[in-house]
């Protein structure tokens, strides 16, 4: 332990680790997450951020690491780890012993666990860590345990790689008589502090547990214990930015200071987190299903909606995924909302009127800004308040405008929010005209992209990696692209807007709504359809030839109802058959062809919420059981995952008898559209298509797996009424049963 009141001199010393630039390597999959709100840790299995830097650890809040290094040590020690648990409600418990065989005694007997170390661990405003040690040694025993820790205030850009030319100011830690404070004077005129106390252990004094250091980079607490006596200290760490104004950020006047509340205890934290995650659980749809496993799965799906929650502007939006993207992301809000319908329509309603907000409002190539266009991305970090990347918000993404169309129109089919609707035609309506005068700048029909800024990406569908759209022989298209995705979601956005307007009286509007999605329907046919292939082609390049590679981004297309049912099949029965099928779920691109690699990022991959988007496509056009192939396929999988959740993807392997499916290194966990996919692909089976304005809920050729007997929706919400329907699975078909309906008048229409 260092003498912390020293001044320090070079970064180093605080960071744990030589250049805050270059973080080590990924640590592995397993690991616990924590959140709440803005603030979450990703720590390895034994609750520690080590080795310090590490790139995929540390306590975050929003872009910025507050620690870097959190490492636990006991005399003794190291300890043993017999358990690594976490609660639904993230709620974390690691169970440790210290044994005799650190002592050296290997001869004379069998090793003694004599000391049980327990270690709680949750988030609300402030990290807690909770150390309890026990003594079953039969005599009085003295020991130690220490925290040692780190914080390199790293921007999460720079944690994934970006290099800075320069970095603020690293302050000396501040230590007083039981805390100590670590802070970063970023180049954006903030100045970020992490602060650290010691609760439950008396400084320099008398007691079962004494803090006898605490310095910059650590404390140490000493310990007494009679025998069978348990003693804890417990460390809290609060985040939080002292001064200073956010820079470039858009419209961003929110303060982010160190929470300084009065200690509590561990419990009344843990029974407040408890009750937080049941009052959001009791106003969902809660899924009761014959398989126990499944319902666990469905409960965490529900758990992470919370948890993946942000606040920034003083509302809510669901964020990405952790810990890469724990930030607003247009694409993905949308989805897990259009998703999440099912389980919690307000997901869905928190981010349109979070992104209608931050909807672009002039012509900025730096930030690939169009009036109308919905934001790809908004972040909150040195880096971008700086002005080092354009997320302030950046607007590079060709499908989120569509995408928020498409989601206004299924929230009010699920909800006849009318006030929500009538609050978002606006936005709606200038979202449509981005359509008409941006998204087609070479006027031949389709929605194309092409960034204007060096520092933007270079491919701006879901498929956003350099690599994302390659050719058939491995090459990368150029831009500008028209992806065929995108081309759906458009097609799809103003159909249901003709809908909004005829419903709304205006019935011209409508008619020329509708015009515009048949002619954008006749060039995808003509253009992207690939005969040899049976399937549509991914894009179209600059030169406006396609793309041929076979890919699941035609699957996108029977998502939005865009083509003929004929080919719809075909493109089904390329999804689910040769390369493009890998046993444990739909390829990103297909196996065979030169650019496949099922180590890659989305090129051979699996990606949960594109399975659940092509399955719900497969449903719309009657194919639940072929669904259902994706729906198993996705609970195979997650029996293999921590809270068998989801990850955003995993690899694209082919699934031999007897193996099991491989994790990709870096995957967010939770990640906002595959933990909310299951909703998504729970409606596809069950075959359900709400109409509130209407009061119908429609339920088309139900269908169940053969591990999955029943499952009971209870407390769905349809318009103002609350339903509770049972699915049951029969010899040759699955019956639905409508157990109650609460709230106002809904009718059940079951087309088996």
């Amino acid at each position: 332990m260092d003498d912390a009141r020293a001044v320090i001199a070079r970064p180093e010393d605080l960071l744990g680790y030589s250049d805050p630039s270059v973080q080590p390597e990924a640590t592995g999959v397993d690991k616990l997450v924590l959140k709440r709100g803005n603030l979450f840790l990703v720590a390895n299995r034994l609750g520690d951020v080590a080795p310090a830097g590490a790139r995929d650890l540390g306590l975050f809040l929003t872009d910025t690491r507050h620690l870097s290094a959190w490492k636990l040590g006991i005399a003794g020690g190291p300890p043993l780890c017999l358990a690594s648990q976490l609660s639904p409600d993230y709620v974390a418990q690691i169970d440790f012993t210290v044994t005799s065989l650190h002592e050296g005694d290997l001869l004379g007997r069998e090793p003694v666990n004599y000391v049980h170390l327990r270690r709680d661990m949750l988030i609300d405003d402030v990290l807690v860590d909770r150390i309890v040690l026990t003594n079953f040694q039969g005599k009085p025993m003295d020991g130690w345990i220490e925290l040692g820790w780190a914080a390199d205030f790293a921007d999460v850009f720079e944690i994934r790689g970006a290099r800075r030319k320069e970095r603020g100011t690293y302050h000396p830690p501040k230590v007083e008589r039981d805390r100590v404070v670590l802070r970063y004077d970023g180049r954006d005129g903030r100045r970020y502090a992490t602060e650290i106390r010691v609760d439950g252990a008396v400084a320099n004094g008398k007691g079962p547990a004494r803090v006898v250091h605490l310095g910059g980079r650590g404390a140490r607490v000493a310990l007494h214990l009679e025998p069978a006596e348990h003693v804890e200290a417990t460390f809290v760490v609060a985040a939080g930015i002292e001064r200073g104004t956010p820079g470039k950020i858009r419209g961003l006047d929110e303060e982010r200071p160190v929470p300084r509340g009065a200690p509590r205890s561990f419990g009344d934290r843990a029974a407040a987190t408890h009750e937080a995650y049941e009052s959001f659980a009791r106003n969902a749809t809660r899924f009761v299903a014959s398989n126990d496993l499944f319902t666990l799965a469905l409960e965490q799906a529900v758990a992470d909606l919370k948890a993946l929650t942000v606040y920034h502007f003083g509302a809510p939006v669901i964020s990405a995924g952790i810990p890469w993207y724990t930030c607003p992301f247009g694409r993905d809000a949308l989805i897990a909302g259009f998703e999440s319908l099912l389980a919690a329509p307000e997901v869905a309603r928190d981010a349109l009127r979070f992104l209608a907000r931050l909807q672009g409002e002039r012509d900025d190539p730096s930030r690939d800004e169009e009036p109308g266009k919905i934001p790809h991305e908004i972040r909150f970090g040195e880096m971008a308040a700086a002005g080092e990347v354009p997320h302030t918000p950046y607007y590079g993404s060709a499908d989120a405008t569509p995408l928020f169309l498409v989601l206004l129109s299924e929230y009010d089919r699920w909800t006849d929010d009318r006030d929500t609707l009538l609050e978002l035609l606006p936005a709606a309506e200038r979202a449509l005209d981005w359509l008409e005068k941006w998204a087609d700048r070479d006027a031949d029909g389709l929605v194309e992209y092409h960034r204007r800024t060096a520092k933007g990406l270079r491919n701006q569908g879901w498929k956003d990696s350099h690599d994302g759209v390659p050719f058939a022989d491995g090459t990368s298209a150029e831009p500008p692209i028209a992806l065929v995705e995108v081309q759906g979601y458009a097609i799809d956005a103003r159909r249901r807007m003709a809908d909004l307007l005829e419903r709304l009286g205006r019935r011209s509007e409508a008619k020329a709504l509708r015009a515009a999605a048949r002619a954008h329907a006749e060039a995808v046919e003509a253009r992207f359809w690939m005969e040899e292939k049976g399937t549509y082609a991914i894009a179209l390049d600059r030169e406006k030839r396609v793309v041929d590679a076979v890919t699941s981004n035609p699957g996108h297309l029977l998502f939005s109802g865009a083509v003929s049912p004929e080919r719809a099949r075909q493109v089904a029965t390329s999804l689910l058959g040769g390369g493009m099928w890998s046993g444990w779920g739909i390829r990103t691109l297909a196996a065979g062809q030169p650019a496949y690699n099922p180590l890659s990022y989305h090129d051979g991959t699996v990606w949960p919420h594109d399975n659940a988007l092509c399955a719900m496509g497969m449903s719309a056009y009657g194919m639940t059981r072929e669904a259902g192939q994706v729906l198993c396929a996705m609970w195979d999988v997650a029996q293999h995952f921590r809270q068998h959740r989801l990850p955003e993807l995993f690899c694209g392997l082919s699934r031999p008898a007897g193996s099991f499916p491989v994790h990709y290194p870096v995957a967010c966990s939770p990640q906002a559209w595959s933990s909310a996919g299951w909703f998504l692909l729970l409606r596809a089976v069950l075959g359900l298509f709400a109409d509130a304005p209407a009061h119908t809920l429609h339920v088309v050729q139900p269908w169940l797996p053969p591990w999955l007997h029943n499952i009971t929706l209870d407390g769905v919400r349809v318009g103002a009424a609350r339903a509770t329907i049972k699915f049951t699975r029969g010899p040759t078909s699955t019956f639905a049963e409508v157990l109650d309906v609460q709230g106002g008048p809904l009718r059940v229409r079951i087309e088996i």
